[in-house]
């Protein structure tokens, strides 16, 4: 789930003044390629605890999934957990540091996809829930590439769009949990507006990693990138269910 603490990555003054062009070309690519790797290791070991503890991770499911308490309780200790991953990466001690962070957050994300991924295919059956999983997963990244595309290619700094995902961030929370306090069901119009905000974050995101963010941040970069990617993901694959349940 999406954390309104992502938007607050700073860009540091002065920063990428320094830096000629072949210093961002290598922060880039180290950004991408961790990336990369978090995204498999979160497909990996979410595949791993599902097939190889499908009683606990089901029950645990179960568990999180049975009232408005206990999935507000995972949320929030997901965001707790998550905001400590997210200030481990931009550790400026030590770059294993760095890297237990985001390695925090990749099992975080992992464990709280499973909730979701066994509701989808409660609600499909095994076979269509694979294959729309699937989907979900290739929509998420045609979206992210198009979007990370449209900035390298354009070069448009879009982080004028800080002020408004704040305060749109901070009101999808607030619907969310308003929804689970008061049991009205989200919707499909809702993942749509999520999905939306999601992209406006990775538009604003991907121009911090292309001009603000210093050489050695690759690892915090790869991490916000991998949240916003991962919060896409999770709504896209909400809205297909919910359309295919219609």
């Amino acid at each position: 789930m999406y954390r309104a603490s992502e938007v607050h990555a700073r860009p540091i003054a002065a920063a990428v003044a320094t830096v000629g062009v072949s210093d961002r070309i290598s922060f880039l690519r180290k950004t991408y390629a961790h990336l990369g790797i978090a995204l498999l290791a979160f497909a990996g070991l979410t595949a791993a605890i599902m097939l190889g503890w499908p009683a606990e991770s089901l029950a645990a499911s179960r568990w999180a999934l049975g009232g408005a308490w206990s999935w507000l309780l995972v949320l929030g200790t997901f965001m707790l957990v998550g905001y400590v991953g997210e200030r481990l990466a931009w550790s400026e001690r030590s770059r294993g540091l760095q890297y237990v962070g985001l390695a925090v957050c990749v099992v975080a994300q992992s464990l709280i996809v499973q909730p979701l991924l066994w509701a989808v295919m409660s609600t499909l059956g095994a076979a269509d829930a694979l294959r729309t999983i699937a989907q979900a997963a290739a929509i998420t990244l045609t979206i992210f590439i198009g979007l990370t595309l449209t900035v390298f290619i354009t070069r448009r700094d879009f982080s004028f769009l800080r002020g408004f995902l704040v305060i749109a961030g901070f009101a999808c929370l607030g619907v969310i949990v308003a929804s689970l306090l008061f049991g009205f069901s989200l919707g499909v119009i809702f993942c749509a507006a999520v999905i939306l905000l999601v992209a406006g974050f990775i538009l604003y995101q991907t121009s911090l990693v292309m001009s603000h963010f210093p050489p050695s941040a690759h690892v915090a970069a790869a991490l916000m990138l991998f949240s916003s990617i991962a919060t896409m993901f999770w709504y896209v694959l909400q809205l297909l269910t919910a359309l295919r349940r219609d």
